[in-house]
């Protein structure tokens, strides 16, 4: 049977590892969105750039 001690560091453990998890899934979740808002502002931004960057050169 288990004891106490051993069900102590169990519980520990995975409650360490639980918040190990959550912290690595937020961080990678609030990357992944902001390389694509620049991925999809980039995309947006470069061709007026470049239609008045034309204008402005004839």
């Amino acid at each position: 049977m288990i004891s106490d001690d051993d069900l102590y560091r169990l519980a520990i453990f995975l409650g360490s590892m639980a918040m190990v998890l959550i912290v690595l899934y937020n961080f990678f979740e609030v990357n992944s969105q902001e390389d694509n808002a620049l991925a999809k502002n980039s995309g947006k931004a470069n061709p007026a750039r470049q239609a008045s960057a034309g204008a402005k050169q004839s």
